[in-house]
């Protein structure tokens, strides 16, 4: 059985969308089986299994695999063999095994391929700074979504999104995304209140301390809950590292965002583990 076009369409799809999911291939049969060597299944994060890699024996184990392998972010095979034949969890060679109660018999062998969603990357703004930033994001596996005036798009090509207004609330932005500000002069307040009340892990602005303080105190003006949020804000943005110009400035903001989501404590603007 060979792969079909439609779930090489659903993996592209799934993909673009940004979503999580599982690649399950069959690499070899032993005995009597209805699914082949070759055949894939796609299966998302709710257990939903789209393709088919054999009965309903097969499936129920390919599915608890595959979700086991997107909670641990780990490739693995296993092996579905007749009941009988399984004494232990793990086969002689080290391989997880699962029971099937089929008639048949057959023994099926499965890689399973977890394809964790990237990370989202959200830039307000479309000045030089945010300009470096986007392709050192995109070239890192970030999905990047631009919040800039429509006459500003055309400087930020390439993005996964384009917003037209700075309401980030609406793309459900989680503790694994980023969200900056980057607008220098251009809608600055309306992009930083937008980003403080947003689910971002982090949260962060280019900016100046003295336009920092100005910021703050407009925005805690308007409404008190607000100030907790800066608490919470890395501005100016990016780690000490010197940097001159756009691209310099890109690089210590991105190499902040991944400090911060790869868990390293950040004091001072400088790492330490």
């Amino acid at each position: 059985m060979t792969t079909s076009n439609k779930i090489l369409d659903l993996i592209e799809q799934f993909r673009t969308e940004g979503k999580s999911f599982c690649i399950a291939t069959i690499l070899r049969t032993a005995d009597s089986t209805s699914a082949r060597p070759g055949a894939k299944a796609v299966i998302a994060v709710d257990g939903d299994l789209y393709g088919y890699v054999g009965g309903g024996c097969v499936t129920g184990a390919v599915r608890r695999g595959a979700l086991e392998a997107l909670k641990d972010n780990v490739p693995k095979m296993i092996r579905i063999k007749p009941k009988d034949d399984v004494v232990s969890l793990v086969d002689t060679d080290g391989v997880q095994l699962h029971k099937s109660s089929c008639p048949s018999g057959g023994t099926i062998e499965v890689f399973l391929e977890p394809m964790q969603s990237p990370r989202t990357l959200l830039i307000c703004g479309a000045s030089p700074i945010a300009q470096a930033v986007l392709p050192l994001a995109k070239g890192l596996g970030y999905r990047v979504i631009v919040a800039a005036m429509p006459e500003d798009h055309e400087k930020m090509p390439d993005a996964s999104l384009y917003l037209e207004n700075f309401e980030p609330e609406t793309l459900n932005l989680t503790s694994n995304d980023s969200a900056i500000v980057m607008t220098q002069g251009k809608q600055d307040r309306n992009a930083l209140r937008a980003v403080l009340s947003s689910s971002a892990g982090y949260k962060g602005m280019v900016c100046s301390r003295k336009k920092l303080k100005s910021l703050k105190e407009t925005l805690v003006g308007e409404t008190k809950e607000i100030e907790i949020g800066f608490a919470n804000l890395h501005a100016p943005a990016g780690l000490h590292i010197g940097a001159i110009g756009p691209e310099e400035i890109a690089m210590a903001v991105m190499c902040e965002i991944l400090a911060h989501h790869r868990q390293f404590v950040v004091k001072g603007k400088e790492i330490s583990v």
